[in-house]
């Protein structure tokens, strides 16, 4: 038998050693990077970074003033006809599966409105869904302005009317980019919100005459059997100044929903305009949308318990124009309502 020389062993011991240890070493990089990895993972504060998107206040205010350059959008206007055409191609654009709704609804004083209702839907598929709304006419009679020659005047409806649907487009999209994981949204804007009985008709008061688009879409939804866990409606969300208090007919069908929206939106910073009181009682959309299509349903919308009729202070006159409107508001709004959706 040959035996190796000494040396030779050494070597090779060392050899073995340094084997060993490297060995050691990069077995504890490769369990120091693995926890790292667990760690951020779940980390839930970067989870939420990466799924609710960012409000962008610029794009909702570019959408509210596009909607103004069409004048009043009042049914039966040419004004009306091209701004509806403008909501339907730009909801598309954004993503939406669209459903336009055309209608002949009969006002107050008998005569015949041609309007529609504007409806996208975003994941039509799932099942478990939310409904989004707000109206997009506005007012034919400034019937609160100080001037009385005014009166028979519609208003340019930058907050009542624009400032919703600005927001819900601005929603959509993001919606059409970046679905929820968990649930599909249905975007309706509704005709003919607007065009209720004026106190100077001299008629003997006509019951229902607000709301009519909401009131025939709950009669006859796009979609057979429709139903949505919950509805949220945008009324009067960009003035400066905003003050959205829990409204009355929200809190007696959907008090949860009240709850679940101002507390998400104390949760992100917004407490100074959703403010924790209760406001008045207000015939809106959403009542229809309680009421006849047994959706439950709540109203974000400016309530001023130091106005005297309740409203931001140039509601149905011709000041409620775009100057009056203030993009921190409509951010407030739309942030909330995206931290809502993107959680759900």
């Amino acid at each position: 038998m040959l035996l190796a020389p000494k040396t030779s062993q050494r070597l090779s011991l060392k050899e073995i050693s340094v084997i060993l240890s490297l060995a050691a070493v990069l077995f504890l990089l490769l369990l120091m990077t693995s926890c790292m990895s667990g760690q951020k993972k779940n980390s839930p504060s970067e989870q939420n970074l990466k799924v609710v998107p960012v409000f962008n206040e610029d794009s909702a205010y570019h959408y509210l003033a596009r909607q103004l350059d069409f004048g009043p959008r009042v049914p039966n206007t040419e004004g009306h006809k091209a701004c509806g055409d403008y909501l339907v191609e730009k909801m598309r654009s954004l993503g939406g599966i669209l459903t336009e709704q055309p209608m002949q609804l009969v006002a107050f004083d008998g005569s015949v409105l041609r309007a529609r209702n504007i409806i996208a839907s975003f994941d039509p598929e799932k099942t478990r869904r939310i409904l989004l709304f707000a109206h997009w006419d506005t007012r034919p009679w400034a019937d609160e302005d100080p001037d009385p020659q005014n009166h028979t005047k519609a208003i340019p409806g930058a907050n009542d009317g624009a400032s919703g649907v600005a927001v819900l487009m601005e929603i959509a999209r993001h919606l059409g980019t970046t679905a929820p994981a968990s649930l599909g949204v249905d975007i309706i804007l509704f005709d003919a919100e607007d065009y209720g009985q004026p106190s100077f008709s001299g008629r003997s008061r006509v019951e229902d005459s607000w709301c009519l688009g909401s009131q025939y879409w709950a009669k006859n939804p796009h979609v057979s059997n429709y139903s949505a866990e919950f509805g949220i409606l945008l009324d009067m969300v960009g003035a400066k100044e905003a003050v959205f208090a829990k409204e009355y007919f929200s809190l007696r069908y959907a008090a949860p929903i009240v709850n679940k929206v101002w507390n998400t939106a104390a949760r992100i910073g917004y407490s100074p305009y959703f403010e924790n009181s209760e406001g008045g009682a207000i015939t809106d959309d959403h009542l229809y949308i309680n009421r006849l299509a047994g959706i439950p349903s709540i109203n974000i919308i400016d309530y001023r318990s130091d106005t005297p009729n309740g409203f931001f202070p140039y509601w149905h006159t011709l000041e409620d124009s775009l100057d009056k409107i203030d993009k921190k508001t409509l951010k407030a709004a739309g942030q909330t309502l995206l931290e809502l959706i993107y959680t759900e």
